[in-house]
């Protein structure tokens, strides 16, 4: 589990790159990059960080589930992921 703080920090940065998204693209459109450098540097979709959705863990990240890879073992090998078997040959 993630620290809770760094959890509501992402979250933050999430609300603030929707926020200036539209404004984004204009001055990117526009080539105004000093306004763009003007923004809140969180305002950058860059600084986001995939996180896994249970348990926040940022590395591992499987993108196609929302989930880290040790979460997703536990979910297939408990047959909560639909359509997903451990191989055997």
């Amino acid at each position: 589990m993630a620290k809770k703080s760094i959890e509501a920090r992402q979250r933050k940065r999430e609300a603030i790159v929707a926020k200036f998204a539209e404004k984004r693209a204009a001055l990117k459109e526009a080539g105004d990059y000093a306004a763009l450098d003007a923004l809140p540097k969180n305002a950058s979709p860059v600084r986001l960080r995939n996180r896994c959705q249970l348990t926040g863990r940022p590395r591992g990240y499987m993108r196609h589930f929302g989930v880290n890879r040790i979460t997703f073992r536990d979910m297939a090998l408990a047959g909560k992921i639909p359509g997903v078997t451990k191989a055997s040959w």
